[in-house]
């Protein structure tokens, strides 16, 4: 498969939105930035600050970020690879930006009294309400434990839906809706919760369903459904990093790209063909043609 550069620069480039003029909204999590790329150019949106993780496309047309708070920064070999919280950090929060204004707001940093600690990644669902990640902040030799939740776009109702949960990341729903996709990084393994309702997760006595775990050391990231339920995860390895394209039935299929660090995709384009994926550690941003369409998501405007 051919791949075509849509940028670089970047500081470790995540969260992208194909929009419908063609440009990509993502955000550079080591810049703090919410930013636009079209056609080798990019532009700041907005500064965030912290650590912008995650972003979708909300109800109101806004975009949505997970910010997990900021990360201390390592340089290895001319690759950017994060680590422990910095000293700088405060919070981990879900952040709401207008496009047409650029204003910033803080709509989320705490659950029942409880702070996020690191929000990684989100999704919308049908009904104007989003489930998001928190994959928790390393800190010496100690690491939060994880945690995913389910909240409303106006700031006013947030839940934690499953608790605890080891390093959660990147999260999808099925087409139907009736199932949350989870990336757990560390393990390299994706799990599945069967959802009876907008933010209600079936009981079940081990919590989640294991879908695929991968061999060898090959760390999980974000993921983007396809149309036809196949659910694709950024797969971060070495030497090279891999989109690993996953069936319901846990058999896989993997494309590689020229980057350890592989950590989201996105798919967009009138036939939602065209994947987007981010070269986190080389700061690239990469487009390719995907040989089945993507899931379109419920406010993308596509």
């Amino acid at each position: 498969m051919s791949v075509r550069e849509i940028a670089s620069g970047l500081k470790f480039p995540e969260g992208p939105i194909a929009m419908p003029d063609g440009s990509i909204v993502l955000v550079e999590i080591a810049r703090g930035t919410l930013t636009r790329a079209w056609n080798g150019k990019t532009e700041v949106i907005a500064t965030l600050g912290g650590g912008p993780n995650g972003a979708a496309l909300g109800p109101d047309g806004a975009v949505y970020v997970t910010n997990n708070g900021g990360f201390e920064w390592h340089d290895r070999g001319g690759l950017l690879f994060p680590g422990d919280r910095p000293a700088s950090y405060e919070t981990g929060r879900i952040e709401r930006i207008d496009l047409k204004t650029d204003k910033v707001e803080r709509l989320y940093d705490k659950c029942n009294g409880l702070r996020l600690n690191g929000p990684n990644d989100l999704v919308f669902d049908r009904h104007g309400g989003f489930y998001f990640t928190d994959l928790g902040k390393g800190y010496g030799r100690l690491h939060d434990r994880g945690a995913v939740y389910y909240a409303t776009a106006d700031g006013k109702q947030i839940k934690e839906i499953v608790f605890p949960i080891d390093m959660p990341n990147g999260c999808g729903l099925s087409p139907d809706e009736k199932t949350l996709y989870v990336a757990q990084t560390q393990a390299g393994r994706l799990v599945s919760f069967q959802l009876s309702a907008p933010g209600e997760v079936v009981p079940s006595p081990l919590l989640s369903n294991c879908v695929c775990g991968l061999p060898g050391l090959q760390y999980f990231d974000s993921l983007a459904v396809e149309a036809n339920g196949r659910v694709c995860v950024a797969t971060i390895a070495l030497p090279t990093g891999a989109i690993t394209s996953i069936a319901p039935d846990g058999t896989y299929e993997q494309t590689p790209f020229a980057d350890p660090l592989v950590t989201n995709i996105c798919f967009g384009g009138k036939d939602m063909k065209t994947a987007t994926v981010t070269l986190s550690a080389t700061g690239k941003l990469v487009q390719m043609d995907w040989p089945r369409p993507g899931l379109k998501l419920s406010y993308a405007g596509w």
